[in-house]
């Protein structure tokens, strides 16, 4: 026995003097780099040829350093601090309203009802001619983006050209604080089954999303289903994902857990009240922007096997962050730990290409259980239990997108129907003529597959004279074709075309909730939420019920 208790004592020194020894080259590590590091930006600064301004060599490297981690990690220095602020501030602060740039012209956009500029009187459309006085020449959508932007209480002034009227009109707006709404829809959508939409998880999102679920009951007292739809959230507050858990899991249950390398700062979150519903058949829609709140939401019921998760699996964002005064009204925003759901996994992804995770095969993705035993993945976002494909854009569609035409065309047929009275589902856009019509009269274009390399082939043999007179009645004849294409492309893709006309305008008439009521009309997935929630045999199945 004593000869154990001394092996034991031997192998305890042994360890601590181990662990000693490896804290001692850690720190020997960071010392030599620090020195090493310095002693390459006293030099450059020194010795290289042209002037260096020494502030944005500096910037440089601590950003490359911080970027090498994971795309949330960031340095923000003293002259980012203030727009940093304000740009990840829960709130919006400014007048209410975006900015799309087209041409060398700022429109304004995404106009929020509520806002400075909406009470105003301004319109999605109206033109900006100057800012405070100040000409846009040479300015980006971002650099207008900030100037609207600012402390609540300060004012902006914006001379511009009204879209309705094309008069110029002079504007000094208040900046605010404008609430977002979180829930900006919420109904029926199919006989006994609800739908509630959240944006983002910001403050009331729990309280929004209950009166919402009361509102639908007060609707139907024989609700049989509920969509709650995530699509596009990027997340938010923490304590909200877990109080949403909690409308619909019992209490005392676990819902996230945050792990870093600091043990004593780890926390486990738990529902702490009494649930809204614990039976309501549940579906939870997400896509590839669903993120962190979205993802710890989804996962959590997907865990619990209290919802189907259906659409896409999730962005992959599972980290938690802090930001740290670093000296010099300096910060630095650092991943500290990372979040853990009930069955174990981790959401966050693995590995990452132009900032956004990549997505790992689920054949080198951990496996884990819910708690009705059937498999889940960890290492990139939650995988839907109902799969559903994401409709690739056209190039057409990406051409009307990325040129703002569908925006422009909606100005123009705003001039002449300036409002809508009644319920905006009944919209309904009847004038594809005079949409195709202006596409003629403007600057629109764009190429199907396959029409660049024509293109450089037409060049080619028009170099050649040898070729050029025996080939030309053919390139002719593929030219022709490439045109019929697109008229016959327009065709193909009318009905979505329209959709996405009917979207802007009925943005402009009531908002986003306006936009979300249309969105719905043509929706695929809560179609195909609509028929699970009726198929219950299949709706438990897929939850693994026994």
């Amino acid at each position: 026995m004593k000869k154990l208790k001394i092996a034991g004592f031997s192998l305890l020194i042994l360890t601590s003097i181990f662990a000693f020894t490896v804290e001692n080259d850690r720190l020997f590590e960071i010392a030599k780099n620090m020195e090493l590091y310095a002693s390459v930006y006293k030099m450059l600064n020194v010795h290289y040829v042209d002037e260096i301004d020494p502030n944005t060599l500096m910037k440089t490297g601590i950003d490359a350093m911080v970027s090498s981690l994971d795309p949330y990690t960031n340095y923000i220095t003293e002259s980012q601090v203030q727009s940093y602020r304000i740009s990840d501030d829960d709130k919006f602060q400014g007048i209410g309203a975006s900015v799309f740039k087209i041409g060398k012209d700022f429109y304004l956009s995404n106009l929020l009802e509520g806002g400075s500029a909406q009470e105003a009187g301004l319109k999605a459309g109206d033109r900006i001619l100057n800012i405070n006085g100040s000409s846009l020449d040479a300015k980006s959508e971002n650099d207008v983006i900030s100037l609207l932007r600012g402390a609540p209480g300060t004012t902006v002034s914006l001379l511009l050209v009204s879209n309705e009227t094309g008069k110029e009109m002079s504007y000094s707006l208040k900046r605010d604080e404008v609430k977002i709404s979180n829930v900006p829809h919420s109904d029926l959508v199919a006989d006994g089954i609800g739908y509630i939409q959240l944006t983002t998880f910001t403050e009331n999102s729990t309280v929004n999303i209950s009166k919402a679920f009361k509102s639908l009951k007060e609707k139907d007292e024989n609700l049989k289903g509920l969509m709650l739809d995530l699509r596009q959230n990027g997340g938010g507050l923490l304590r909200e994902a877990v109080s949403i858990c909690n409308l619909f899991i019992p209490k005392g249950l676990e819902v996230v857990t945050t792990k870093g390398k600091l043990r004593d700062k780890d926390n486990v979150f738990k529902t702490m009240s009494t649930p809204e519903d614990l039976d309501i058949p549940l579906v939870v829609l997400v896509d590839d922007r669903s993120a962190s709140a979205s993802e710890i939401v989804s996962g959590v019921l997907q865990d619990y096997d209290r919802a189907v998760i259906l659409g896409q699996r999730t962005y992959g964002k599972g980290l938690v962050q802090n930001i740290f005064e670093i000296g010099y009204n300096s910060r630095v925003k650092v991943t500290i730990s990372k979040y853990y759901i009930p069955s174990g996994r981790c959401i966050q992804g693995v590995e990452y290409a132009n900032g956004d995770p990549v997505n790992i095969p689920d054949d080198k993705r951990s496996k884990f259980k819910t708690k009705n035993g059937r498999v889940v993945l960890d290492g990139g976002g939650v995988t839907p239990d109902q799969k559903m494909v994401k409709p690739e854009l056209s190039n057409l569609m990406k051409a009307f997108k990325d040129q703002k035409t569908i925006f422009m065309y909606v100005n123009e047929f705003m001039k002449k129907n300036p409002s809508f009275e009644g319920d905006i589902t009944s919209f309904n856009f009847s004038e594809f003529n005079k949409f195709t019509e202006f596409l003629q009269k403007s600057n629109f274009s764009y190429k199907l597959e396959g029409e660049d390399h024509f293109e450089n082939l037409n060049a080619s043999i028009d170099k050649a004279a040898d070729l050029k007179g025996a080939m030309s009645s053919n390139l002719k004849a593929i030219g022709e074709q490439f045109k019929s294409s697109k008229a016959e492309d327009l065709k193909k893709h009318k009905d979505e075309i329209i959709h996405e006309i009917e979207k802007e305008i009925a943005s402009r008439y009531r908002f986003e909730k306006g936009k979300s009521q249309i969105n719905l009309r043509n929706d695929i997935e809560v179609k195909e939420t609509i028929s699970l929630i009726n198929d219950q045999v299949k709706f438990k199945n897929l939850l693994g019920a026994k």
